[in-house]
């Protein structure tokens, strides 16, 4: 997967999130943290295997997938493609 890919993914998480699931403000502002991270990585390019980012993103799946599996899901997508694109 590619770079856009993943751009591709975290639009949809967005659009998920504008749905305005039940999200603790906490919660909201953690996933657009993390947004914001991802996408700093790819406009950067800078990725490297020491990076933390998919371990961060593996703990906020862990915390939302019981009660909200869309999002949990959008994320692990983003874990794979993070994945496949060496971060």
């Amino acid at each position: 997967m590619s770079a856009r890919e993943l751009q591709d993914q975290l639009n949809a998480l967005s659009e998920q999130l504008d749905q305005n699931p039940p999200l603790s403000e906490e919660e909201r502002q953690n996933l657009l943290t993390l947004m914001a991270q991802i996408k700093s990585e790819i406009e950067l390019e800078a990725a490297t295997k020491e990076s933390n980012l998919v371990d961060q993103v593996n703990l906020v799946i862990e915390r939302l997938e019981v009660e909200h599996p869309a999002i949990a899901g959008a994320l692990r997508n983003i874990v794979m493609t993070l994945g496949n694109i060496g971060v």
